[in-house]
């Protein structure tokens, strides 16, 4: 867990792994911060039915324990090869420009490294990722699993060389979500106890 200090509002926010108590905070904030159209994303294709990948569900909270941030990445592999899919990572629109966005991808960053993961691909802004390594240069060889910005389509390698032999199609890897609906969505024990709900 890390503490960040944000002088420009003498607050404190707090990176750490999400809980399942997390999930309808977690679902709103995206709401507010990506817009209704977040679920027909191409990413979107790769991460529904499936958990995150373990220990890589983060989530930023205000000093009141209010969820202000989250990010999540999910298991994916492409010809074989694995690697972890990055996204979405979302600020609480009215808690944006005090660093949590880059707080919450340093420790995604640091965490997938340090649990041994070979690379990271996210679809976004290259402007804004590229200052925590991320390159379209990486992703020459690989494809979404939908319509993409090849701009957008961008990587990080954590261990060298590892993204010069991956190529073809990403696709869903990892454990799928145990959720069904009844009425309204409930969840099974199995997802509460591994706090990924």
């Amino acid at each position: 867990m890390s503490v960040i200090d944000l002088v420009s509002s003498q607050q404190k926010f707090v990176v750490q792994a999400e809980q399942p108590k997390d999930c309808v905070a977690r679902e709103a904030l995206l709401d507010r911060a990506m817009g209704p159209g977040r679920k027909r994303k191409s990413s979107e294709k790769l991460r529904r039915g499936r958990l995150p990948s373990r220990d890589l569900a983060l989530v930023a909270r205000d000093s009141s324990g209010r969820v202000v941030g989250t990010v999540r990445l999910w298991d994916v592999a492409a010809g074989g090869k694995p690697l972890q899919l990055l996204g979405p990572l979302a600020v609480d629109p009215a808690h944006a420009g005090f660093g949590i966005g880059s707080a919450l991808m340093r420790h995604a960053v640091s965490t997938a490294c340090r649990l041994g993961h070979g690379g990271i691909v996210l679809v976004g802004d290259s402007a804004y990722y590229k200052k925590f390594g991320f390159s379209a240069a990486k992703t020459d060889g690989l494809m979404m699993p939908g319509p993409v910005e090849r701009e957008r389509f961008l990587a990080l390698e954590l261990r060298h060389g590892y993204l010069e032999v991956a190529a073809g199609l990403l696709v869903a890897m990892g454990p799928v979500s145990q959720r069904r609906s009844s009425g309204g969505q409930k969840l099974k024990q199995a997802d509460v106890r591994a706090g990924l709900a």
